[in-house]
């Protein structure tokens, strides 16, 4: 007959016996697989709450072992939205023979990226990431300003107007799209349905104009800021060619 086990006096807690997750062998956790996990717990904590103590849970390895890759949440924060770029159009902006179609393109890109990736939107729009993709996309859109006309310094300054305006529009739309689907749709229906039923006596110009209005998310109007921005570029830069070509009274 086997003799009972001694009862265990120590008030000690007992010893997990069940199953523990191993952690990932130091070779295997990368940058990439690091950025993988960031967006994954970014996307459903929000980049402003998602710590290097959550990113390891996600990963499966000790939060000090993050910080042989990057420094600190910033660089981090920093290194992800630039990859995401990176994703979603690193690479395809390649200049032709037309200076505002190249800026065209540019600005599809990031409309489209934004709208892919809503929940980073204010992030995307806000942070300088001085990363390669951000390098190339400044490179790209000077080098277009420069070939529509524009002197150097008006270049520069155009680069940030149009940096800023596309980043706002496209960030806005993906503002709409990260609410949730009922908040989404009342805001939207209001245009449909709100705005019409107002009285006439008191809004007259909307009441006339109620079938012609736009709700925030409607395709024409982010295409139509792009055209009435480049119009502005060329007529400017055509108006910087003619003081350049007229002689000034000495």
């Amino acid at each position: 007959m086997t003799a009972p086990k001694a009862e265990d006096t120590s008030g000690a807690p007992p010893k997990n016996t069940g199953p523990t997750r191993r952690r990932l062998p130091r070779d295997t956790l990368s940058r990439q697989v690091i950025l993988d996990a960031a967006e994954r717990v970014a996307a459903r904590d929000g980049l402003d709450s998602f710590t290097f103590q959550s990113l390891a849970k996600e990963v499966n390895a000790h939060p000090t072992s993050l910080y042989r890759h990057f420094r600190d949440k910033d660089q981090l924060v920093r290194e992800l939205i630039d990859d995401l770029r990176a994703r979603s159009y690193g690479g395809l902006l390649k200049a032709t023979d037309s200076w505002r179609e190249d800026l065209r393109t540019s600005a599809r890109y990031i409309h489209e990226h934004y709208l892919r990736y809503p929940q980073f939107a204010v992030q995307m729009a806000a942070r300088t990431t001085r990363r390669p993709t951000e390098f190339a996309n400044v490179e790209f859109a000077l080098d277009a300003l420069l070939r529509a006309g524009l002197d150097e310094a008006d270049a520069a300054k155009y680069l940030r107007v149009f940096g800023n305006v596309i980043r706002s529009l496209s960030s806005m739309e993906a503002g709409m799209l990260a609410l949730d689907p009922e908040t989404r749709d009342g805001d939207t229906l209001a245009w449909q349905l709100e705005y019409r039923r107002l009285p006439a006596e008191q809004y007259p110009r909307i009441a006339a104009m109620t079938g012609e209005l736009l709700d925030i998310g409607d395709p024409t109007v982010f295409d139509t800021a792009v055209d009435l921005f480049l119009d502005a570029i060329e007529a400017r830069a055509e108006q910087a060619r003619e003081n350049r070509s007229t002689p000034t009274e000495g």
